[in-house]
């Protein structure tokens, strides 16, 4: 049996149980198809060896469907595991576009992170743009319609990109093969065909000025759609660019700029998920540095933060998404007091912003110490000052924020019932893996990259992040009982999106209207001045003011000055 499912690309899997549930009944029959997908992948993935599979051949290449190795098999094994938990937590669904939509996301995915060439990268890179967009469709607000279709824009727009580099890169190189690109002895990436792969990436990950769309989406799509969402399309690009471009040096003042520009929307931000969206973005930002960084130890880092932050931002959203399940809002200035009726959510939520915040005992603290760890191993000093004050500022609107506004703060008065019994599994399930992974982090570190030689629990890193969290703890407090933190009232935050959805339509039509108003203009002055000055030249009228018959003299005035025109032109000229 094993042999014959070693056979079939992963990714496949999932794009057959999209087209089977289509023909099955809603209920617990299609339920135990989305749930059993993953598990059957993650089981092909962990089973097989390391090596190339599934080779096919495309109008004269050879495409490389299923390679796995170390930096591949974990991301996969995440992401089966982020599509079973997000397809339980959306167990009530009974949608069939969103199940749909949710199989083909995840498979497309998997089988970019399994891709052997960009020509297979490409078909899947598409994919995960085409099928995602549905689950924020699916919300079926005017809202989500318009802001699918900008998401849409920008994630096919990744991909049109993409295989224009990869184009020029064959054309270049003479190859489609997807590793490391060197296109020199120097090992830069001057060429153009690797700064539009290199782009094509930088826009799945939500780079600087590139990042609207992750804001602007994930709080549109629906509430299991979010979490979805959270998993793939950031983290796929994290890993191509950890494929691509591992110890390309602008990365890591890139990923410096990702973790810190969040912070303050994040902190004025009154949209929870939005909140989130905000902190996602942040987490990114370790992730690249540690790609920028480019060795064995920050590599290491990457990809454990990435399995790790999966997790944890599944979680922040799962237990936002309850809230806004059961109370029909997200917005902060909304919520409050809801750990009285709604107390396992509320711990679980606490247990991701311990996470994210990277306390001792949970995840986040064994992963994001290794990229610490490696910038300061290579003398990075100012960007590992900036990171440690990112740090400081996820556990303020992370760590702090999501839970204190939504279960704690002031009182709303709203009593909701607890979460559905599946979310509250989803949630706990993910929950203990945050837990186990910061009890027991050689369980991670064994299956990373590259051979693990660290440890996060000594003296040093206990009290040196202890310290961060107590003085950020602290700062918070003393700014929120002094009334100085940003209030959270309803508001609409402006980011560097404006320039294109607000700012650049109104520039373009106000240059229409003064295209329009001139050329209005020229044409009424010709209409009644040059016009009526030629037909005057024409015509004449009689003593009592009848028009006569029409003169020639008029046509010889208007010759003669065209001939004067056109020597003066060539004498002017010669």
């Amino acid at each position: 049996m094993l042999d014959l499912l070693h056979q079939i690309p992963t990714a496949f899997l999932f794009f057959a149980a999209a087209g089977l549930i289509v023909f099955l009944p809603h209920g617990i029959t299609r339920n135990i198809v989305m749930l059993g997908t993953p598990i059957v992948a993650g089981a092909q993935i962990w089973t097989m060896g390391m090596g190339n599979f599934a080779q096919m051949p495309f109008f004269g290449f050879e495409l490389e469907l299923m390679r796995i190795d170390n930096l591949s098999r974990i991301f996969v094994l995440i992401f089966c595991l982020a599509a079973f938990l997000g397809n339980l937590f959306a167990w009530h669904l009974r949608d069939t576009t969103q199940q749909v939509a949710a199989l083909a996301y995840a498979g497309s995915a998997i089988g970019a992170a399994l891709a052997g060439d960009m020509i297979t990268l490409f078909f899947y890179w598409e994919g995960t743009a085409i099928a995602s967009v549905f689950l924020i469709w699916a919300r079926g607000t005017e809202g989500s319609f318009y802001t699918g279709m900008r998401y849409l824009i920008i994630q096919i727009g990744s991909g049109v990109i993409l295989i224009a580099g990869v184009a020029l890169f064959y054309a270049d190189t003479g190859t489609i093969a997807f590793d490391k690109m060197t296109l020199g002895e120097d090992m830069s990436m001057g060429s153009l065909a690797t700064w539009l792969i290199f782009l094509s990436f930088g826009m799945k990950c939500a780079f600087p000025l590139l990042h609207n769309w992750l804001q602007d989406s994930y709080p549109a799509a629906t509430i299991t759609g979010t979490v979805i969402l959270s998993a793939f399309t950031t983290k796929l690009a994290v890993y191509a660019l950890a494929r691509g471009f591992a110890g390309t040096e602008i990365l890591i003042y890139i990923g410096t700029i990702m973790a810190l520009f969040p912070i303050f929307f994040a902190e004025i931000e009154n949209d929870l998920r939005r909140v989130l969206a905000y902190s996602l973005n942040n987490q990114l930002g370790f992730m690249v540095v540690g790609v920028g960084i480019g060795t064995e130890m920050a590599l290491n880092g990457t990809a454990s933060h990435a399995f790790a932050h999966i997790l944890y931002k599944a979680l922040l959203f799962m237990s936002v998404g309850a809230v806004m399940y059961r109370t029909g809002t997200s917005k902060a200035s909304e919520l409050g007091g809801l750990y009285r009726t709604m107390p396992k959510t509320a711990i679980f939520c606490l247990v991701g912003a311990a996470s994210i915040s990277a306390f001792p005992l949970f995840s986040g603290f064994i992963t994001k110490s290794l990229t610490l760890s490696a910038v300061a191993h290579e003398h990075y000093t100012w960007i590992w000052l900036a990171l440690v004050f990112a740090s400081a500022g996820v556990l303020s609107h992370s760590g702090i924020k999501i839970p204190f506004f939504t279960f704690f703060a002031h009182d709303s008065g709203k009593r909701p019932a607890e979460a559905p019994t599946h979310m509250l599994l989803a949630m706990g399930i993910t929950a203990f893996l945050c837990i186990f992974i910061g009890v027991f982090p050689n369980t991670l570190y064994s299956i990373l990259p590259y051979t693990v030689d660290y440890q996060p629990y000594t003296m040093e890193h206990i009290a040196g992040q202890l310290q961060l969290l107590f003085f950020a703890l602290l700062a918070f407090a003393v700014i929120y009982r002094a009334g100085l933190h940003p209030p959270e009232v309803r508001a609409v935050n402006l980011d560097t999106d404006v320039t294109y959805r607000k700012i650049l339509p109104s520039a373009l039509a106000y240059l229409a209207f003064v295209v329009i108003a001139i050329f209005k203009g020229l044409t009424g002055f010709i209409n009644t001045s040059i016009l009526r000055f030629v037909d005057r030249l024409h015509h004449s009228h009689g003593p009592d003011g009848s028009r006569a018959a029409s003169w020639p003299s008029g046509a010889m005035v208007l010759s003669i000055a065209a001939l004067l025109g056109l020597a003066l032109f060539v004498i002017f000229f010669s």
